[in-house]
């Protein structure tokens, strides 16, 4: 067997085929359970990795990601909800998955160790961006070449991997080890690996939306409100932050042109849309301290 974590063989494989499905089912429920702990490990990476994200985003900078496999799905799945969630333009993100984004229900193997299109597709990479590169090794060729690229050019990269010492994490800036147990199905690392990626990404998009301001008592404030459910949404955050009205909320949405951060001070008190924006600006884009502006 390989001596990388992710190849090893789980404590309780043995007889697995021969045992109750039940029994089974347990098994890689505890075994998810106790892969979804390992980011409490690596917080100090994927706070600073998530500052750098932020600074990125700031200083009108690109968030690319890059992965192959299982891990492509796990980056590429947080890329996708940047937009509607925190309202991070679609000229800010960048998916780069080996072979490309799935069409269909297959996702050929082989790609992961072609490189020669990364030149292409990060060719305007450089020092205001950001490649996270996601890999469960460590020593994909397709993630790490993407990583070694990007610091040629000046980018900062977030490296998250689940094996330590690996490339990726030695290229990386900031490296985010995810030292999961060994997978139940020796080396399907979609299973435990694949959850605590997702944790991870999703704890350095959540975190970087946190520093630009996006959040606000546990509500997405910087939501994009294009549908009925997010409508919705969005007039109930109005609501409970300034304790305004269904009516009043709906019309300080309607005049803030559905920007919830201003829909929120116009409701609070801002005089239009032109007084709120320009509290947060003097804010940093931040609402709690635009809020008290109002009552100085």
């Amino acid at each position: 067997m390989s001596t990388a974590a992710t190849e090893q063989l789980h404590e309780n494989a043995k007889d697995l085929d021969a045992r109750p499905l039940a029994e089974v089912a347990e098994i890689l429920a505890h075994a998810q359970h106790d892969a979804s702990q390992s980011p409490l490990a690596a917080t100090e990476a994927i706070c600073a990795g998530a500052l750098a994200m932020a600074r990125a985003i700031r200083a009108g900078g690109t968030l690319h990601y890059a992965a192959a496999g299982s891990s492509g799905l796990m980056a590429a799945a947080d890329a996708l909800e940047l937009g509607g969630t925190f309202s991070i333009p679609a000229a800010q993100l960048r998916i780069h998955m080996a072979g490309g984004m799935p069409t269909g229900v297959e996702m050929p193997g082989g790609t992961e160790d072609e490189t020669a299109e990364l030149e292409r597709a990060l060719a305007e990479i450089g020092p205001d961006d950001v490649l996270i590169g996601v890999s469960a090794s460590g020593t994909t060729p397709y993630t790490v070449a993407g990583a070694k690229l990007a610091k040629t050019r000046g980018a900062c990269v977030i490296g998250i991997a689940n094996n330590a010492g690996s490339a990726l994490l030695n290229i990386a800036d900031h490296a985010v080890l995810l030292q999961t147990p060994p997978e139940v199905i020796s080396g399907s690392t979609r299973m435990g690996a694949g959850t605590a990626q997702k944790i991870a990404l999703n704890m350095l998009s959540t975190l970087m939306a946190v520093d630009l301001g996006h959040v606000h008592d546990g509500m997405m404030i910087n939501l994009r409100a294009d549908n009925i459910k997010l409508r919705i949404r969005a007039r109930q955050i109005v609501t409970r932050i300034t304790g305004a009205t269904d009516d009043t909320a709906n019309a300080a949405i309607e005049a803030a042109g559905g920007n919830v951060k201003c829909a929120i001070l116009i409701a609070a008190g801002a005089t239009d849309l032109a007084d709120a924006n320009a509290r947060l600006e003097t804010t940093g884009g931040k609402l709690r301290p635009a809020l008290s502006s109002l009552n100085t």
